[in-house]
């Protein structure tokens, strides 16, 4: 008697609907873990530009304060002389001067939906 035989001489079958069925749950795991996968993936980078737009900041505030004696008047002012670029449409850049010779208060924060 081989491994597939049940004790009275019955062959186990397992019907083609089955393994259709099972194949489908697999396929459909597979493609749940992928789209999992790629949102953390996106999440990290996003993370990752907010993290590199706050060094940007602080670098380009020092800089001006090491060339000009004082910190920048707004965050246009970085944009225009200190070639500051960043996506508005992700990023909320909140940039207060507190005075020409004191670090100004900044907070970078992450719109909604992105």
């Amino acid at each position: 008697m081989s491994r597939f035989e049940m004790g009275d001489g019955h062959k186990l079958h397992i019907s083609d609907s089955f393994y259709r069925v099972i194949s489908i749950l697999i396929f459909a795991m597979v493609l749940v873990l992928f789209f999992i996968a790629v949102d953390e993936t996106g999440r990290g980078t996003v993370k990752k530009q907010q993290e590199s737009l706050e060094n940007a900041l602080s670098r380009d505030i020092v800089q001006c304060y090491a060339i000009e004696g004082r910190y920048p008047p707004s965050l246009e002012y970085m944009e225009d002389h200190y070639g500051l670029i960043y996506d508005k449409s992700v990023f909320f850049v909140d940039y207060q001067p507190i005075g020409s010779n004191l670090y100004p208060d900044v907070t970078v924060i992450l719109i909604e939906g992105n």
